[in-house]
């Protein structure tokens, strides 16, 4: 299978257009039938795969970088009584296992994404349903703030996966619509268990929408509706966007390698490494100095994005991502006293953010992270967060022999201590130290200080702390046995370890895909030779094992 290239432009768009009315943009979806991902199906009905997922999480991440005057944003459809068929069914019936739930999880962080623009950037999104919107399309609506409803006796919205196809609205439909929607428990059971879906009047007194508008006023309400959103935002209207350039990256046979990352493969072991680089010089003189895609922290987060979602649908088989960095840590503490100093300005909030949705991807990750501090390393601050995201930290207390580099250290800055909330809404000290809340007061004494292996494993910032003579044989040790543990059962444990205390929504979501979804898209009912998923459209209906799990 050909590999899955996540860069893309609006020029090479296929799918969706964008459209600015001055504050309001339109994000119009226009799926192209003929221009799947893979071969074997059409994209019919505005249905997608993640080639138009694709698309839209470039869009979403434009219209926050390069559009700082839009306060709005409207997702309609181009196409004449269907807003969006949902997720592709020919196109799921011949992917693999991995690669459904990799695009579920994949779609669901475009959606999460779309729903932080509104939250935190001030870039609000409305939903203009002009048709029927089934399954993945209702989802897409579920994730914006408003939803409007065309009242022509025609258009609908539903979660019909489970009656049609044996599965579950995946991508975050049930949750959002009993967490984010609050729809009433008895009445989302009639909602996701029926075909037709819910139209008029009645999906605003379910909740499933926000309000319904007659054909006859449609355009002007949007329109007006777009306007009064935009006039709630705090975005700076006369401010110059800065541009996403493109994403420089080389590949090799055993590497992926970009300007601050690099991924080193060793398929034998079953593991890959990635490397982060620190900055290379000090901060910005000015915030104008900043405004670039060449700013250390967007930069190196966008590689990261993509080095991780390169591995998770490219490489499935590289179970253990080793996590370094290397530089000087005195150049990323200077990054991040800019970005604390200037955090109010609407571009240094963007590249912010952005750091939180790349460490949360890394987060929701189903591979093994095992961060390595040594000697040149500058897990510092922001890149401290990697060390944090990783399973276990492993540090080398003092230096090897013939190396004159000092011995490694790790370095907390205020951006620690609350600029990058996991999805439990803790950050990922206070996730650590969930059973001694006051570690975390311990490390936040130790502000701006190089931390070395002794004083690091004292506050509990590492798991483990080796010199010299048991380093290479204990690190040794314990990637072999890692590697060797079943994947799934890694899988389930990570994804179980690494979110402790409150459950929000977003954990709730991530948490179903890890579970629900990996069983249901492997269970016969829907994809045997008789389940539903392989059997729709044929006229046949599916055998089910009736036996309860």
């Amino acid at each position: 299978m050909a590999q899955i290239d996540f860069r893309t432009d609006p020029g090479r768009y296929r799918h969706w257009k964008l459209r600015f009315d001055g504050p309001v943009a339109h994000l119009i979806m226009d799926v192209d039938p003929d221009a799947g991902l893979f071969e074997g199906y059409e994209l019919k009905l505005n249905s997608y795969d993640l080639g138009v997922d694709i698309e839209l999480a470039d869009a979403v991440q434009r219209l926050r970088f390069e559009h700082p005057e839009v306060g709005a944003v409207v997702i309609r459809s181009a196409k004449e009584n269907v807003f969006c068929a949902g997720a592709n069914i020919r196109m799921l019936g011949k992917a693999s296992h991995g690669h459904k739930v990799n695009f579920c999880k994949f779609t669901n962080e475009t959606r999460c994404a779309i729903e932080d623009a509104t939250e935190h950037s001030g870039q609000a999104y409305l939903c203009a349903v002009n048709g029927t919107a089934a399954g993945g399309g209702y989802e897409l609506a579920v994730a914006t703030d408003h939803i409007m409803l065309i009242d022509d006796r025609r258009s609908t919205v539903s979660l019909p996966e489970t009656p049609l196809l044996a599965v579950l609205p995946g991508t975050g439909g049930l949750t959002r619509v009993t967490d984010k929607r609050k729809v009433r428990r008895d009445l989302a059971d009639v909602f996701c268990s029926i075909e037709e879906g819910v139209r008029g009047r009645r999906a605003v007194e379910w909740r499933l929408v926000d309000e319904v508008v007659p054909p006859s006023a449609w355009e002007k309400r949007v329109e007006e509706r777009a306007a009064e959103i935009a006039a709630r935002s705090d975005r700076p209207r006369d401010a110059k966007g800065v541009a996403l350039t493109p994403l420089e990256r080389r590949t090799e046979e055993n590497g992926v390698f970009y300007g601050f990352v690099s991924v080193e493969m060793d398929r034998a072991a079953r593991r890959a490494t990635v490397t982060v680089s620190g900055p290379g010089g000090g901060a910005p003189a000015s915030l104008e100095a900043a405004r670039s895609a060449e700013f250390w922290p967007l930069r190196m987060a966008r590689e990261l994005d993509d080095a991780i979602l390169h591995l998770r649908l490219n490489e499935p088989e590289l179970g253990l991502l080793l996590l370094r960095t290397q530089g000087d840590a005195a150049e990323v503490m200077a990054h991040d006293a800019f970005l604390e100093e200037y955090e109010d300005d609407w571009f240094v909030r963007e590249v912010r953010l952005n750091l939180k949705r790349v460490l949360k991807r890394i987060d929701v990750t189903s591979r093994s992270l095992i961060a390595q501090i040594e000697p040149g390393s500058c897990f510092a601050g922001t890149l401290a967060e990697l060390a944090f995201a990783a399973d276990r930290a492993v540090m080398l207390s003092g230096a090897r022999e013939g190396d004159n580099r000092p011995p490694a250290a790790l370095s907390l800055s205020p951006l620690n201590f609350g600029a990058y909330p996991m999805a439990n809404g803790l950050t990922r000290l206070q996730t650590r130290f969930y059973g001694e809340p006051e570690g975390v007061d311990r490390a936040r004494g130790k502000v701006g200080e190089a931390l070395e292996a002794e004083d690091a494993e004292a506050l509990g910032l590492v798991t483990f702390a080796y010199d010299e003579t048991d380093w290479d044989d204990e690190v040794r040790i314990m990637l072999e046995e890692r590697a060797s543990f079943s994947p799934d059962a890694l899988t389930g444990m990570e994804a179980n370890l690494r979110f402790v205390g409150p459950e929000t929504m977003e954990t709730r979501i991530f948490g179903r895909l890890t579970a629900w979804q990996n069983w249901i898209f492997q269970r016969p009912n829907s994809v045997g030779e008789q389940g539903a998923l392989k059997l729709y459209g044929s006229g046949v209906q599916p055998s089910f094992d009736r036996g309860r799990v």
